[in-house]
């Protein structure tokens, strides 16, 4: 019966391309006998829309089609517009927005935007750091994934179906309704939506003891370049592989992901201990970079320096923020054993449920877990720049010395240091498009904000993080510099003419392989965008 239901489905689906493709041909044939003057990409584009109701006419597309002239256009746009360097008069506006109520409004779009020479940008939560989701400089329509965000949690086999909209806070907060020992390991910004967060890598506070996102993943569905639907099975294991940490918007779009829900105590340990140069941080970070990656898999300890203000000078603090899996008696004696420079105490840890952790970790404790259902960070627009690196051998004391002292000369600028170790050298590099794996002491993100929309504030704070990172040159991997393709950083490159060099930092050794599955699932370059994987000219 499994077999003969599969087999249906698969029939229903090529029946309803192939008779979207057959209104396609007489909705061309039709726009032909009107005045080629009258006749627009963006009207042809929203002709052809209309014609796919037929692929469920019981839910229009008409409904989740915002264009320009539409009085509700730029709340639609702006909704999901989390960096506020992309949200200025001046920049480039979508000619529509599909805010897809159903796989088959995803399926249409698609579609029709191949048959009218548009390009697709697909969004879910809208934290893309360079707008790359949502922001093109030629003819482009957005593909908002918002409103697909259904999450089914099956406890008895320990797994659970995603949709792309959802957010991880919605993710957490249902997993918690239904145990209290499942828990699922990815980022700890609540309002980041797992789309584009899982395709790719999906970094959280449990990576050292299960792995990313993508570890984690066991199926998916998809639409691919020729609308079809498809899932682990129907797509094949290359293209599985390559939307596993390799950017699932180079090669489809995601509707939703299965993924394996991981076990967890019914109650972890959280703390925050914050250290200043003047109460020894330096000597502190010099046996952290020993420690953060070899410890207890158990345990996660991110750094974050940071300038900190004191009356009329300024130095750096750094804030240990650990999660453990277990009780703080047992974590007071692992860290004085292993990481004694941070003088542990029982009163800087706090146990909590792993769900509320996910709020502690992120924006303190004392929170309700209901603010994990909050879409809109908090405040909701602001402006940033990110950047990222790995470091493969401890930073010297010389160095680390240099580095406070260009931090405190740029201000505006703090770091997190995220462990690597535990299960992240236990998976091989080739295991799934995400190859940062053994061999890495840490993950580093450099972060700068501000409210000055003015464009001189925004090329001061650019211009430092750039130069921080420059400072930064000699410590971290080399040949290539590797980058985390979701901290997303267009200073690294483009594909334009057919440029590499930003894929090599992303995917090192996986490159070739992500090659080859671009040019068999979409060889005319359909799903594409400043820093997707490029179909080379041979």
């Amino acid at each position: 019966m499994k077999a003969l239901y599969s087999n249906w489905a698969a029939l229903i689906n090529i029946i309803l391309i192939f008779s979207l493709v057959f209104i396609l041909i007489s909705s061309k044939s039709s726009n032909i006998v009107r005045a080629a003057s009258s006749s627009t990409i963006i009207d042809d584009f929203l002709d052809c829309l209309h014609y796919s109701s037929i692929l469920n006419p019981s839910l229009p597309i008409s409904s989740a089609i915002y264009t320009r002239n539409n009085p509700s256009f730029l709340q639609a746009l702006q909704a999901y517009i989390r960096e506020s360097r992309f949200n200025t008069s001046s920049t480039p506006k979508p000619l529509a927005i599909v805010t897809a109520l159903d796989v088959s409004h995803v399926q249409a779009t698609v579609i029709c935007a191949k048959e009218n020479g548009l390009q697709v940008r697909i969004r879910s939560g809208g934290h893309d750091y360079e707008g790359l989701s949502y922001v093109a400089h030629v003819p482009f329509v957005v593909l908002d994934m918002f409103n697909l965000r259904s999450i089914d949690i099956d406890i008895p086999k320990e797994t659970a179906r995603v949709q792309a909209g959802a957010t991880l806070g919605e993710l957490y907060y249902k997993i918690a309704e239904k145990s209290k020992v499942h828990g699922f390991p990815a980022g700890v910004c609540f309002t980041v939506g797992v789309g584009g967060h899982f395709s790719g890598g999906g970094y959280g506070n449990m990576l050292r003891k299960y792995g990313l996102s993508i570890d984690n993943i066991i199926d998916a569905q998809v639409v691919d370049v020729n609308g079809r639907i498809l899932n682990r099975k129907s797509m094949g294991e290359d293209l599985f592989w390559a939307i596993r940490g390799g950017g699932a918007a180079s090669f489809c779009v995601v509707i939703s992901w299965k993924i394996k829900l991981v076990r967890v105590p019914k109650i972890v340990t959280r703390f925050d201990v914050p250290r200043t140069l003047e109460e020894g941080a330096t000597d502190i970070v010099l046996q952290w970079q020993q420690v953060s990656s070899t410890i207890d898999k158990n345990l996660f300890i991110r750094m974050q320096p940071m300038v900190y203000k004191q009356e009329c000078n300024k130095t750096i603090r750094i804030s240990f923020s650990g999660l453990y899996l277990g009780r703080a008696k047992s974590l007071v004696s692992l860290v004085n054993k292993r990481f004694p420079l941070l003088r542990l105490k029982a009163e800087d840890l706090t146990e909590m449920s792993w769900v509320e952790s996910t709020v502690s970790y992120f924006i303190g404790n004392g929170n309700p877990l209901e603010v994990l259902l909050e879409r809109t960070p908090t405040p909701p627009h602001s402006y940033w720049k990110h950047k990222s690196d790995y470091v493969k051998t401890p930073i010297p004391r010389a160095g680390l010395e240099m580095l406070w002292k260009k931090m405190i000369e740029l201000e505006n600028i703090f770091l997190q240091w995220n462990p690597y170790g535990g299960r992240m050298s236990e998976i091989q590099k080739n295991a799934t498009a995400f190859p940062h794996r053994a061999g890495n002491i840490f993950k580093m993100q450099y972060l700068t904000n501000w409210v000055d929309d003015s464009a001189e504030a925004t090329s001061r704070n650019i211009e430092s993080i750039r130069d921080l990172y420059a400072t930064f040159t000699p410590f971290v991997s080399r040949n290539p510099r590797e980058a985390y393709l979701n901290y997303r950083d267009i200073d690294i490159g483009t594909n334009k003419n057919g440029s590499l060099e930003f894929a090599m930092d992303f995917f090192k050794g996986n490159v070739k392989r992500l090659l080859q599955v671009k040019a068999k699932v979409d060889p005319d370059n359909f799903f594409r965008y400043e820093q997707s994987i490029p179909v080379l000219v041979t």
